[in-house]
């Protein structure tokens, strides 16, 4: 159950827009893996478990998340949790959409084990056309591929299932 005080925390972090993808927030992401709060409601911990455990805007996330939380706790901590590691499953739902609204593809399908392949895009998200083509493995972050669109000829990126 989360109480009153800790859905504050929520609220605040639900606002904390990832560096890389700003549409999305830290929230959106499921990056932000639990928050806690003193008795008092003065301290709170959050622990994220970033997308990549290299991912460079890790200590960015991290300094934002404490800055958000600082306006209304005395006492901020920010742990990061590697394991288990991020999956592709933590999006929301509305991170799918946002992603899509944004111009870059949704992860595709459910993490499934062994990890042999990113999957695919279900279509490009500017046209909506199934006939798309990747053009390298890694976007402009490494948690996406490029892609580009037959159809139209526009390149997106693919937000990886991982």
């Amino acid at each position: 159950m989360v109480t009153a005080t800790a859905q504050t925390a929520w609220d605040l972090l639900a606002a904390v827009p990832d560096p890389e993808i700003p549409v999305l927030s830290v929230v959106d992401l499921g990056i932000v893996r639990a928050v806690e709060e003193s008795a008092d409601g003065r301290r709170v911990v959050v622990t994220l478990t970033p997308t990549y455990s290299g991912c460079p805007a890790t200590e960015v996330i991290a300094r934002d998340v404490r800055t958000a939380l600082e306006a209304s706790y005395d006492e901020v901590e920010v742990r990061t949790q590697l394991s288990p590691a991020w999956t592709t499953d933590w999006l929301s739902d509305k991170a799918k959409e946002k992603l899509h609204g944004f111009g870059i593809a949704p992860p595709a399908g459910r993490v499934t084990l062994p990890l042999v392949d990113v999957g695919a895009p279900v279509g490009c998200p500017q046209c909506g056309s199934r006939d798309v083509e990747e053009l390298a493995g890694f976007g402009s972050t490494p948690c996406k591929a490029l892609w580009r669109c037959r159809s139209c000829r526009e390149p997106f990126d693919y937000f990886k299932t991982h």
